[in-house]
């Protein structure tokens, strides 16, 4: 049988983070979040972790390579066995091609595109306080989102894509992320 994966797409701040650690508590999959990999890295001054924070600084993406890899690790681990939601991954037409190269072991079950109005990202972003979320870098997080990470949506329309308003109580829109995802996780 193959690890079925489920895709959390949308912009910085959209609430994929905190949505996909309340489902896969609820459906007991793995969370696979690149960018808590990435800031694991940065924080344990790994030499991954030297490169990523230069780049992450500047408000780029980690080139594919160095993220293809470290997910490929963390989907052999144990809690992964049952499936998992990346939260982050692909964010790039490349990477989902790499995604895609990993072989019959992974299947793509749906793609959650969170959608949020631009002004609810931007506090949201400056509320959760991380020291890499300045005007500046949340401003440069946008423009590399709509012009690398939009074009998935279309590459996905075909994987069960489900669309998911991001903009009100975590609550309410868990409430509606279960009712829509969990025809494909039973």
């Amino acid at each position: 049988m193959s690890q079925r994966l489920i895709i959390f797409l949308g912009p910085p701040g959209a609430g994929k983070g905190t949505q996909a650690e309340r489902y896969t508590k609820y459906k007991l999959l793995a969370h696979i979040s690149t960018g808590v990999m990435l800031r694991n890295h940065v924080e344990n001054k790994t030499q991954l972790g030297v490169i990523a924070k230069e780049i992450l600084d500047r408000g780029d993406l980690v080139p594919d390579n160095l993220v293809i890899s470290m997910l490929q690790e963390r989907l052999n681990e144990e809690d992964a066995s049952n499936g998992a939601i990346l939260d982050g991954f692909p964010r790039t037409i490349p990477q989902a091609q790499s995604l895609d190269g990993l072989g019959g072991k992974f299947e793509i079950v749906a793609v959650v595109v969170f959608e949020v109005d631009q002004e609810v990202l931007i506090q949201r972003m400056i509320d959760r306080g991380r020291s890499d979320d300045n005007e500046n870098t949340i401003e440069q997080r946008f423009e590399v989102y709509k012009k690398e990470t939009d074009p998935l949506i279309n590459l996905y329309k075909d994987k069960n894509l489900i669309y998911l308003n991001g903009d009100g109580e975590e609550e309410e829109i868990f409430n509606e992320l279960r009712k829509k995802l969990d025809p494909f996780t039973e």
